[in-house]
């Protein structure tokens, strides 16, 4: 047995609570504290170790979300909505990248990263969920 499986099965029961889709809007409320805390930790260090565990939850809770809140949005979308709300261009948002990055991030050909999801969600005082698609 590989040692990277045996510390897994090793400490199963406390990275098991994490990682398991939530039965109810609760444990998803708590699995979102959770993330938040993360994101918290790994800070502006997309290299962190911790990145994988940040991805996990994501997928998790977006999946959670796209069956149970379903809606057709996405984080550009809401970052759209956001800018229309605000009255704000693309020079406006010069934080999270170029006016080329940010066309692109807004045509749907470029992903936010984690960086860029995390000043959107500080500047709009918002949950960095609201980003992630």
């Amino acid at each position: 047995m590989k040692q990277e499986l045996a510390n897994a099965i090793k400490h199963w029961d406390y990275i098991a609570p994490l990682v398991k889709y939530p039965k109810n809007k609760k444990e998803f409320d708590e699995l979102v504290l959770e993330l938040d805390e993360l994101l918290i930790i790994v800070g502006n260090n997309e290299k962190n170790h911790l990145m994988g565990l940040v991805d996990i939850l994501s997928n998790i809770i977006s999946a959670y979300e796209k069956e149970h809140f379903p809606v057709n949005t996405k984080g550009i979308d809401a970052l759209k909505y956001l800018m229309e709300a605000h009255n704000l261009h693309q020079a406006d948002l010069s934080e999270i990248g170029s006016q080329g990055v940010i066309s692109e991030i807004l045509r749907g050909k470029r992903d936010l990263n984690l960086r860029q999801i995390k000043l959107l969600a500080k500047r709009f005082n918002l949950n960095p969920i609201t980003f992630i698609d």
